[in-house]
């Protein structure tokens, strides 16, 4: 056992901070055992006492939906919405991977920055290629990260070097869920068609037992853009909604389900997710990149849907979860200034969907409750705080005018985490 002594603050619900100054928390085979202002009261006399001083002790971050090949496109194309961004850029860009030594460059690069940023968890897409997928895997493996790593599925409407047949799919699926489906591992797949568009029915079909089969949870996109959403009821004119043609496929809920987007959410496709339990991975900066628009996640979060984070490179421009948080209020802003019957987003709000709401897709993970995983960031904030300002408002400052140079520990199930390699 570990005791780890800090300024802990963390949220076990969305409404209120949880505080513990001068606070200790005792960790054992990666889980929170205790925690307490009085370290007698955690029975660990014996235990190694880790004292961190004026710091804050957080929990760790995780990005619910990211494009780990779109690294090298962050801050490009940001004046196209985003059918024409995918095909000028974003395709041609991913059709790189099928190379594994520039895979392995920008795959290391991708996972040095979600470090610096303090992102433990994430909920991956990569590219259609096997080779590069498993090369992914094994590097957030020897980070010590946990993701959830999706194998992109597409067999139409994009460009041929990134076509794969279903039964291509199917295989290259099948050797990475050999390798790394054990539950209990912290890098898993999951099963990821890009979006209807890209598939056809058969392939989607096929991801869909794929996912019923082994047990795996389901990723992709949902009502992002408007001309996305009219060409899907093009494809799809049989299915109620844009989710209900995931969910004809046994892709929404089945298994358990992250949509990213939801912005043009409501109605019959709101209900549908409300009963088979989606979770949203909001992307405040991408959907106003590629002119999306705003999602309504006060509506989501008063209906009881799941919400967590996502920073969606390259459609967005920064991994760091931190500004996701501040951009997720502004929006909410926005939102407040066109119906003022639905206040916006709180501090505390959007810490709780960062972490434990988020979290909650990767187990119990984002709190320091007892029997949490240890996902934890050590923060010290002294050049950003005068001395007269309370533990929350320090955090604030720091979700707001802080960086990577404060981070100064990073643990992920109990486990600090070192500098990941580049090249």
């Amino acid at each position: 056992m570990k005791v780890y002594k800090a300024h802990i603050l963390y949220t076990k619900e969305p409404h209120k901070f949880e505080m513990l100054p001068n606070g200790y928390i005792a960790v054992a085979d990666g889980l929170v055992t205790g925690l307490s202002t009085d370290l007698s009261e955690l029975g660990a006399s014996d235990a190694d006492v880790i004292d961190f001083g004026d710091c804050l002790l957080i929990p760790a971050m995780n990005d619910m939906h990211v494009h780990a090949p779109q690294v090298h496109n962050q801050g490009v194309a940001m004046d196209l919405e985003l059918l024409p961004w995918l095909q000028n850029y974003t395709f041609p860009e991913e059709a790189k991977y099928s190379d594994l030594r520039y895979a392995e460059r920008m795959y290391r690069r991708f996972l040095h920055t979600q470090w610096l940023f303090g992102t433990m968890r994430s909920c991956v897409f990569s590219t259609v290629h096997t080779a590069s997928t498993r090369l992914l895997m094994q590097l957030y493996d020897e980070a010590g990260m946990g993701a959830l790593v999706g194998k992109v599925a597409m067999n139409r409407n994009c460009p041929p070097a990134l076509v794969e047949s279903v039964e291509e799919t199917t295989e290259g699926y099948l050797q990475l869920i050999a390798d790394y489906a054990d539950p209990s591992r912290l890098v898993r797949p999951i099963i990821t068609p890009r979006f209807v568009p890209s598939c056809t029915p058969e392939l989607l079909r096929a991801c869909g037992q794929l996912a019923a089969t082994y047990h795996l949870p389901v990723q992709s996109h949902l009502s992002e853009n408007l001309s996305e959403i009219a060409w899907v009821k093009e494809l799809e004119p049989e299915s109620h909604s844009y989710g209900d043609a995931y969910n004809r496929y046994g892709l929404f809920g089945q298994t358990p389900t992250i949509m990213a987007h939801c912005v043009w959410t409501n109605g019959g496709e709101l209900e549908l997710m409300m009963r088979n339990h989606i979770m949203v991975a909001h992307c405040p900066t991408s959907n106003f990149n590629i002119a999306s628009g705003m999602a309504p996640i006060r509506t989501f979060l008063d209906e009881g849907l799941r919400i967590g984070l996502g920073s969606d490179i390259s459609g967005g421009h920064d991994l760091n979860m931190f500004r996701m948080m501040v951009y997720a209020i502004q929006v909410s802003k926005m939102h407040y200034q066109q119906n003022r019957s639905k206040p916006f987003l709180t501090l505390s709000e959007v810490f709780w969907i960062a972490t434990k709401s988020a979290g909650s897709f990767f187990g119990k993970v984002g709190s320091f409750e007892p029997g949490y995983e240890f996902d934890a960031l050590v923060i010290d904030d002294s050049v950003l705080h005068p001395s007269e300002y309370s533990l929350l408002h320090r955090l604030e400052r720091y979700i707001y005018l802080g960086d990577d140079r404060q981070i100064t520990h990073r643990f992920c199930r109990g486990r600090e985490l070192k500098e990941p390699k580049t090249i």
